[in-house]
C-alpha cells in the first residue's frame, strides 16, 4: 500500500513554498549572538590575547575561553581530542580560540576584530608521510592515529599464481562538504532552567551527550532539538555551533545565536580525508583475481574525529566487491596541522573505489579482456567470502548491477574524444564492527492518531517519508492517521546518526518492529473487525499512557585487531555505474555526458527518492573527480572552490535491483553514499578510454589533464 511508491516527500511543499525555518532563521526575544575569533596559523603557541577593545565595545555582552568551560574542554566521536577553545597552543587555521558574545552580529563581527593574539609559530606538519617521521608530536602521544589491517589468504601464494600483475599508487584530495545551509544553532535556557539547543544537525541525542559533558550538566538537563536541515553529508555529525551556543546560554541566560558565514563554515567544518593508496593486484589468464595488495595512508588534520573509522572503513573495502583469495591491507591515518577530516559521504571508500577500480581496467587491459567481463568474473555473489572472512548468504546484488549497464556498454559507440568507463562499489551498511542500534516508539493521542516519535535527522535525504511509508505499511492505517513528531532529544528514543546509509535499514528495522506490536494491539482490540482508530486510541488515552517501543541493532563481529577477520555489517549495498565523458584535447576539458547507474537497494521504499539520491551521488562524484580541492587558507569561499552546478549534470539512466535483505523493513537495505561512491571511478576510467591517459591523482582538472597529455606526448 504504501512501500515501494512514489509518495510526496513530507518536507516537499513546506520546502519549495520558502517555509522551511532554518536553524539561522530562528529568532528570540532578547536574542544575543555570539561569533568565534579562530587561529589563521597552522601551528602555534598562544603568548598572550589583548581582548580589551573588543569587551568595550559598545553592546558586547561577554566574552569566552577555555577558562569559562564548566565541564570538560573537548568533543568528538570516537576521541575527545578536540578543544571547544584552544588553551595553550593552535593545531590548524581555524582553531577557535574565544568566543564574543553580543547584542547583535554586526557588534559581535566588529568586536572579535579587535581582539589581539600574540603567537609563538611553531613548524607545521602538513603531510602524513612527513608526519610518520617527524620530531614534531602534534600531540603527546605521537603522530599515528591508528593503524588498521585485513589479511586473508597467503598474498605471496597468490603473487606466484598471477599471470599479470598491476602496481599503480593513486591519491585523492581533501575536499569540502559545501552543503547549501551554513552551520547555525540557537541555545536558551527554559523556564525549568535546562539548556535547549535547536540547530542544523545530523544526531541530536550525540550532541546532547557531548553538551552535557560540556556544561557539566547531567543529560536531562540538555534538550536538543534538529532544526530544519539545508544538507549535512557527514559535516553536521561533529559539534558544530551547539557546544558554543549552548555556552553562551548558560552564562547569559538568555538565547544565543551562533551561525557560520560560508567563508568561516569552509575555514572550520571537516573534510573529505586525502588517501594515498598504493595497490598491487594480480589476476590469472582467464581473469580470476589472484591478490590484492595494498597501503594506505591517510590525512586526519589535526584532531581525531572520524579518521580511525575512515582507516578501517577503507581497509576493509579496498578489495572492491570482488571475490579475492588473498589480501592483505595495511591502513594508517596520521594527525597533520592540516584542517580536521570527518565524515563525509562514502568515508573514504570513494577513494579506495578509485584505486581499485583502476586496477581492474589495468588488469583487464594487460589481459587483452573486456572490462565488463573481468569484473563479471570476479564479482562477489551469495556465497562468496570477503577479505573480512564474512559468507555473504543473502542481498548480493552486484552481479545483476553488471547486467544491468551491460546492453549500454555492448552498445557504446566509440567516437574522437568521447569514452566509455566502468565504476563499481560495495558498501556496510551501518557503522563497523560495533554496536549499532537505533529505537523508536509509538503512542496513541486522543484525538485519534498515532504518534510517531522519531530521533532520526532527516538531513534533505528523505528518511522522514521513507520511514513514515514503513510504518503507515505495518500498520496499515492512512496517511492522515499518523502524527509525526522527530528531532527531539525530549521526546524520541536514540535513532543514531543519520550517517553510513544507516537510516532507512536500520531505524527502519526499529520502526517495523513497533507498527507490529501496535498492529496487534489495534487488532485485539477490533480494528479489524470495524472498530474506528478514534474511538480505540480514545479509550487507550483513558486508560493512561501506552508505548509501542521498536528496536534492531544488527548482526555484526567486532573485527580482530591483527587481521581484521569478522563480520563488520549485516548487509552490503552494491552498484555499477557506466560513464561516457567527452574531452575537448585543446582545452583539457572533461564533460560528463550520460551515466547508467545501476544500484542494489534491497528494496525501494520510495522508488522517486531513491534516484533522487542516485542523481546527487552523481553530482558529487563528478565533483570529487573533476573539480573539488580544498586547499588550506586558499580555499576561503565558492569563489576559489568549485562545484557541480546544474550545467554539469549528465542524462542519468536508474537501474533499481531489488535482491532484498532479509533483516531490513520489507528487504530495504540504503543507498545515500552508495550513490556516490562508484561515480569518480568511473569517470576517470571514461577519461583514460576518450584521450588515451589515466590519471592517478583527484581532481583530474584541466590542469592535471594537460600534464597528463603533455606526458604521454613525450
Amino acid at each position: 500500500m504504501f512501500v515501494g511508491k512514489d509518495i510526496e516527500r513530507l518536507d516537499a511543499l513546506e520546502k519549495v513554498m520558502g517555509r522551511g525555518v532554518f536553524a539561522g532563521d530562528l529568532t528570540m526575544e532578547g536574542m544575543l549572538f555570539g561569533v568565534l575569533i579562530r587561529s589563521d596559523k597552522f601551528h602555534a603557541k598562544i603568548r598572550s590575547i589583548d581582548a580589551v577593545d573588543a569587551l568595550s565595545t559598545p553592546g558586547v555582552v561577554r566574552i569566552l575561553t577555555h577558562r569559562d568551560i564548566p565541564g570538560r574542554n573537548g568533543f568528538g566521536i570516537i576521541k575527545k581530542d578536540q578543544p571547544y577553545f584552544a588553551e595553550e597552543h593552535v593545531r590548524f587555521p581555524g582553531e577557535p580560540v574565544l568566543m564574543v558574545i553580543a547584542l547583535s552580529e554586526r557588534i559581535a563581527r566588529e568586536a572579535a576584530s579587535k581582539v589581539r593574539i600574540e603567537w609563538e609559530e611553531i613548524a607545521p606538519v602538513l603531510d602524513p608521510f612527513e608526519a610518520a617521521n617527524s620530531k614534531v608530536s602534534i600531540h603527546k602521544g605521537g603522530n599515528l592515529l591508528c593503524h588498521k589491517r585485513v589479511l586473508k589468504g597467503d598474498v605471496n601464494r597468490g603473487k606466484e599464481e598471477s599471470d599479470v600483475i598491476v602496481e599503480r599508487t593513486y591519491s585523492t584530495q581533501r575536499a569540502d562538504h559545501v552543503f547549501l545551509e551554513c552551520e547555525a544553532g540557537i541555545g536558551y535556557p527554559d523556564p525549568s532552567g535546562r539548556i535547549v539547543v535547536i540547530s542544523s544537525t545530523q544526531n541530536i541525542h550525540y550532541k546532547q551527550k557531548e553538551v552535557s559533558q560540556l556544561l557539566a550538566l547531567p543529560e536531562d538537563k540538555i534538550r536538543i532539538i534538529q532544526a530544519a536541515t539545508g544538507g549535512g553529508f557527514g559535516g553536521k555529525l561533529d559539534v558544530t555551533v551547539e557546544g558554543y551556543a549552548a555556552l553562551g546560554a548558560f552564562y547569559t541566560n538568555r538565547p544565543v545565536m551562533v551561525r557560520y558565514t560560508r567563508e568561516e563554515s569552509m575555514l572550520a567544518n571537516t573534510k573529505r580525508h586525502p588517501l594515498y593508496m598504493s595497490y598491487r593486484t594480480g589476476a590469472k589468464k582467464d581473469g580470476m583475481l589472484t591478490f590484492v595488495e595494498a597501503k594506505i595512508v591517510g590525512d586526519t588534520g589535526a584532531y581525531a574525529s572520524y579518521g580511525e573509522v575512515v582507516a578501517l572503513r577503507a581497509a576493509v573495502h579496498a578489495t572492491g566487491p570482488y571475490q579475492v583469495p588473498n589480501v592483505h591491507v595495511e591502513s594508517s591515518m596520521y594527525f597533520t596541522n592540516n584542517p580536521v577530516c570527518g565524515a563525509m559521504r562514502g568515508f573514504g571508500i570513494p577513494q579506495t573505489a578509485f584505486a581499485h577500480e583502476s586496477q581492474m581496467d589495468l588488469l583487464a587491459e594487460g589481459l587483452n579482456m573486456d572490462l565488463l567481463e573481468i569484473r563479471k568474473i570476479n564479482a562477489l555473489r551469495k556465497g562468496s567470502t570477503t577479505a573480512t572472512g564474512q559468507v555473504l548468504s543473502h542481498s548480493v546484488g552486484f552481479y545483476d548491477t553488471l547486467k544491468c549497464v551491460e546492453p549500454a556498454w555492448k552498445s557504446r559507440n566509440k567516437k574522437d574524444n568521447k569514452g566509455f568507463g566502468l565504476g563499481c562499489m560495495f558498501y556496510g551498511i551501518g557503522n563497523t564492527g560495533v554496536p549499532n542500534p537505533s529505537g523508536c516508539h509509538l503512542t496513541l493521542n486522543p484525538e485519534g492518531k498515532v504518534t510517531f516519535h522519531l530521533g532520526a535527522c532527516d538531513i534533505g535525504q528523505g528518511s522522514d517519508t521513507a520511514l513514515t511509508q514503513i510504518l503507515l505499511e505495518t500498520l496499515g492505517i492512512e496517511k492522515d492517521s499518523l502524527e509525526l513528531l522527530k528531532g527531539d532529544s525530549d521526546i524520541t528514543r536514540d535513532a543514531g546518526s543519520s550517517s553510513a546509509s544507516r537510516q532507512t535499514y536500520i531505524t527502519g528495522r526499529a520502526v517495523y518492529e513497533a507498527g507490529k506490536k501496535l498492529r496487534s494491539y489495534l487488532e485485539e482490540k477490533g480494528i479489524k473487525k470495524g472498530r474506528p482508530l478514534r474511538e480505540i486510541c480514545g479509550e487507550a488515552s483513558r486508560g493512561g499512557r501506552i508505548v509501542f517501543e521498536g528496536y534492531f541493532d544488527p548482526p555484526t563481529t567486532s573485527l580482530d585487531p591483527d587481521t581484521g577477520r569478522g563480520v563488520p555489517y549485516a548487509t552490503y549495498a552494491f552498484a555499477t555505474h557506466m560513464t561516457e565523458v567527452e574531452v575537448d584535447r585543446s582545452t583539457h576539458t572533461c564533460k560528463v555526458k550520460k551515466v547508467h547507474a545501476a544500484h542494489d537497494v534491497g528494496k525501494a521504499i520510495n522508488p522517486s527518492s531513491t534516484r533522487g539520491q542516485i542523481y546527487g551521488g552523481i553530482a558529487m562524484g563528478i565533483g570529487l573527480a573533476l573539480m573539488e580541492e580544498f586547499i588550506p587558507l586558499k580555499s576561503r569561499s565558492l569563489y576559489t572552490y568549485y562545484i557541480p552546478t546544474s550545467m554539469d549534470m549528465p542524462s542519468v539512466e536508474t537501474y533499481l535491483v531489488e535482491d532484498e535483505e532479509p533483516t531490513g523493513p520489507y528487504g530495504a537495505k540504503g543507498v545515500g553514499e552508495p550513490a556516490l561512491i562508484p561515480q569518480a571511478a568511473s569517470i576517470m576510467n571514461a577519461i583514460k578510454d576518450a584521450a588515451g591517459v589515466r590519471g592517478y591523482e583527484l581532481p583530474c582538472n584541466f590542469e592535471r589533464l594537460c600534464l597528463l597529455a603533455q606526458r604521454d606526448k613525450k
